[in-house]
């Protein structure tokens, strides 16, 4: 039964596994873990515990986890966001204070106190979710302040509960951001990060990684493709922003791209073939 389960998506391993897996797994211990939140501004997941390996995905600042394991100054963990499985820093994570507004922009900067001309102490992704206790204002700018008096700007939150309205438009906001691969925010993003992401802000779950994610919503064909339908490629997903237009995070131009459809099925097939699907999620 083991065997069937995707390692990405449930906690267990030989020595310790989680509860909610009892009788499906084999496994010395089962727990059922214990809620954490990320206290870093990106937080890099890894297959294993070790900095050197490639990443599997990121966590932002604010998001919560269930920890099943401290050991060795690693967490191992499962995101509440997408149930995503990995280890990351003990540092990374700290108690759980319910957030009040999440950052809207692609990026900003995290002040040490409500002063635009002071050194910031952070970059915060969008997606960021921050405990908001005052505000203030300074010269004309209006601030959110944190509760140990950090502050960010405003304009660039919104109270978590108000979702955007365009996941297509948000995605558009990340144009040119660096490619990097397992990449979840506006600091790097990968392509099934970028899907996710700007899904995430507009108030809908979706999966993290490119074949989880061509198993949601409806088939479609190639002639229907219309703005928000998705195309999958082995390994790789692009939104269309209209009938001709994709928009995707690439290795080709290290960003996210506007490309033109056609020309963009052309240039990755001599690598990755033809597309394997048309999704249409909305």
């Amino acid at each position: 039964m083991t065997n069937i389960l995707d390692r990405r998506l449930h906690a267990f391993r030989p020595d310790l596994a989680d509860q909610a897996l009892q009788g499906q797994v084999e496994a010395d211990r089962f727990t059922k873990g214990e809620p954490a939140q990320v206290t870093v501004p990106v937080a890099a997941l890894h297959p294993v515990p070790d900095l050197a390996r490639g990443i599997d995905t990121e966590l932002l600042i604010g998001e919560t986890v269930r920890v099943f394991e401290r050991a060795d100054g690693w967490a191992w963990v499962q995101a509440d966001e997408d149930d995503y499985v990995g280890y990351l820093p003990e540092t990374h994570i700290g108690p759980v204070r319910a957030p009040t507004h999440r950052i809207i922009v692609p990026r900003s900067f995290l002040y040490p106190e409500p002063e635009l001309r002071k050194p910031h102490v952070a970059v915060l992704s969008m997606g960021s979710q921050l405990q908001i206790v005052g505000e203030a204002e300074t010269r004309g700018n209006h601030y959110h302040v944190l509760a140990d008096g950090t502050a960010v700007m405003s304009s660039h939150c919104r109270p978590v509960s108000e979702d955007l309205d365009d996941y297509v438009a948000v995605a558009t906001r990340f144009i040119e951001t660096p490619y990097l691969w397992g990449g979840r925010s506006g600091i790097g993003i990968d392509c099934s990060g970028l899907t996710q992401l700007a899904l995430m802000m507009a108030g809908k779950k979706f999966p993290r990684d490119t074949d989880m994610q061509a198993r949601v919503g409806t088939e479609i064909t190639r002639e229907d493709l219309r703005r928000g339908d998705l195309v999958f490629w082995k390994g790789h997903v692009g939104i269309m922003e209209d009938a001709e237009t994709l928009l995707h995070a690439n290795g080709h131009t290290m960003t996210v791209a506007r490309e033109n459809f056609e020309a963009a099925v052309k240039r990755i097939g001599w690598l990755y073939e033809q597309p394997t699907g048309y999704r249409r999620i909305l």
